[in-house]
């Protein structure tokens, strides 16, 4: 008796937990239909309003590279330093900006927004309601400028090289062997057996900007709003440089690019397609596989000591985040390559009818496709796709680039902050050299 009476227990209790769950069951898929009917139409608003938030698997979190995106980031300013592979850099963020609709802050001619001092109202297209969204020309950082400008949540983001590697493109770029009066058919390896040597000879007032410059010096940190003649103030420079560490969301590195280009991806919540790239302005010339001895690397390190001092710091930096976005990084940092070459190669040999490539979606994006125009747009230089926006604005100041000053420098011309200054002085200059040869005809 006490056997039956324990079995009827049990099968009630089972009974009683059956019919909870099944209770559980349709409370919850009544639950789900409700929230499946209030949200839906709002989710499909989101995606008619911003298109390229496309479903995608494994988008990493700005906090944490190892959960998912909510949504990308589309409020960036990419300050583009010189002579840092900056070219190749900036087509990334045009891209996104023009492909997102974003309203950018452009020049209003030229690819120069600011240099040495920020820009003043004639020198940029207004946006009718003064808002702004991206910026990804050649400016020099002024960080209270620019939050002037930009809203709080801006991701501000740069790229930097190895100094000895910047140094040697802006020795073949700025005319530096005739500035500084070398002659020797290795200029980088004759200025680093002494630098100090140069001093004098390296800096340079440009006068239309009121402001000095040493292109051999501290380059990098000098388009990143360090002044050039604190050169030597190591106190105040270890200072600025936490101050940039604070106010930026990533610093790239040339030397390691794809790295940098995934963790932008992750950090910034991108697609793969994104952060594909072809290298521009590779230029050649006698002197560009010369490797510094470490003697010369060491001094070269006390002469451009704040360079390298931002150098150090953000390359450890960047290996920092890559260390925090988890062990599948570098398994998409392979792929990243993979694509990008393929990428590189279909669009350098594709004929008029050539089939569109497909790449396949993976763990890291969805399916694309790339066809003739995504080629056109990846292979179109920085001044080529600003050329459509800036049209019906070419009436304001275009400022004249560092390159045509340094050459008017060297040459022993006058340097200008505008082209239109620049032009009226040479258009004096060839009237004037016209004048006297037919003052000369007259006497013989």
């Amino acid at each position: 008796m006490p056997t039956r009476n324990r079995t009827t227990s049990w099968t009630i209790a089972l009974a009683t937990v059956l019919v909870l769950l099944a209770l559980s069951f349709i409370a919850s898929s009544i639950l789900e239909s409700r929230l499946a009917t209030l949200y839906t139409p709002q989710h499909h608003q989101m995606q008619m309003r911003i298109p390229s938030e496309a479903k995608q698997e494994n988008r990493e979190s700005t906090e944490d590279g190892r959960n998912t995106c909510s949504r990308p980031r589309q409020k960036y300013v990419f300050i583009a330093p010189h002579k840092v592979g900056a070219s190749t850099t900036c087509t990334i963020f045009q891209r996104y900006a023009i492909s997102r609709k974003l309203p950018m802050m452009i020049p209003t001619e030229g690819v120069v927004l600011s240099w040495g001092v920020s820009p003043t109202e004639e020198e940029y297209i207004h946006t009718p309601d003064e808002q702004y969204d991206a910026l990804m020309n050649h400016l020099t950082y002024n960080k209270t400028w620019l939050r002037s400008k930009f809203p709080a949540n801006t991701a501000y983001i740069s790229i930097i090289q190895d100094p000895s590697k910047q140094l040697r493109s802006a020795m073949n770029y700025y005319f530096l062997p005739k500035l500084l009066k070398i002659k020797s058919k290795n200029p980088l390896k004759t200025f680093l057996e002494n630098p100090w040597k140069y001093k004098k000879l390296s800096e340079v007032h440009f006068d239309g900007f009121n402001v000095t410059w040493n292109p051999t010096r501290n380059f990098m940190s000098f388009d990143l709003g360090y002044p050039a003649e604190a050169a030597e103030d190591m106190e105040r420079a270890r200072r600025y440089v936490s101050e940039l560490q604070a106010d930026f969301t990533l610093v790239m590195v040339l030397d390691h690019l794809d790295e940098s280009y995934v963790l932008l991806k992750r950090l910034m919540c991108w697609d793969l397609r994104d952060v594909l790239y072809i290298t521009k302005n590779n230029r050649s010339y006698s002197f560009k596989e010369y490797t510094p001895s470490e003697k010369e690397v060491q001094e070269l390190r006390r002469w451009k000591a704040v360079d390298y001092l931002i150098y150090d710091t953000f390359n450890k930096s960047l290996w920092e985040k890559i260390a925090a976005q988890g062990p599948d990084f570098f398994e998409e940092v392979h792929y990243f390559k993979d694509v990008n070459t393929r990428v590189n190669t279909y669009c350098n040999e594709r004929q008029k009818n050539t089939s569109n490539l497909i790449v396949e979606a993976a763990k890291w994006n969805s399916q694309f496709e790339v066809d003739a125009e995504f080629c056109r747009v990846l292979q179109t230089l920085v001044i080529e796709l600003l050329a459509p926006l800036q049209k019906g604005h070419e009436s304001g100041r275009m400022l004249v680039t560092e390159r045509i000053n340094m050459k008017a420098y060297v040459s022993g011309q006058p340097t200008f902050k505008y082209y239109s200054e620049w032009e009226k002085y040479f258009h004096r200059r060839k009237a004037s050299r016209t004048k006297n040869k037919k003052t000369k005809k007259k006497r013989h």
